[in-house]
């Protein structure tokens, strides 16, 4: 049962980080999950408290990865029609991999935007908004899943003897 669960907490790992870049799979908190089912294999010690603040980490940045499109889409001066059609064209994009999502958000956010003003510079500016926001968010949760497979790969080689 053991070797099953290193397995498929590896294998949880790694999708963690494939989720990071594809928005389909929630990377950091499939990363999360493969340590809190690395942390159930029997012998093996894991913090609880790593557990819980990893846990915290995952979730906020969950969140923030649908916040940080929206701050930035605003900030370019993108409206609730760029925003909604970003919104419209990242789901449609989900369909439509590997680069829908960004394609359709970028879309979305333009058509939404000439729909309300009629103004393709705006709307070429309220989707370079939505691009930053995208690769902004992306970068920050690659980044968090690949700092939890380093922790991973630090608490396997710490509980080598124990797990073999």
């Amino acid at each position: 049962m053991d070797l099953f669960l290193l397995i498929l907490s590896f294998v949880i790992m790694i999708i963690g980080i494939i989720g990071s870049i594809i928005p389909v799979l929630p990377g950091p908190l499939s990363s999360w999950l493969g340590l809190f089912i690395f942390s159930n294999i029997s012998n093996v010690e894991v913090s609880s408290r790593l557990l819980l603040f990893s846990l915290i980490i995952a979730l906020i940045i969950f969140i923030l990865d649908y916040i940080i499109p929206i701050y930035t889409s605003k900030k370019f001066g993108a409206s609730k029609y760029g925003i909604i059609g970003a919104s419209i064209g990242t789901l449609i994009g989900l369909f439509l991999p590997p680069f829908g999502i960004i394609f359709g958000a970028l879309t979305g956010a333009i058509v939404g935007e000439l729909l309300l003003n009629k103004n393709f510079e705006k709307s070429l500016k309220a989707s370079a908004g939505v691009f930053l926001g995208l690769l902004v968010s992306g970068f920050t949760k690659a980044l968090i899943s690949i700092v939890f497979l380093v922790i991973y790969i630090n608490l396997f080689l710490n509980n080598f003897s124990n797990i073999f």
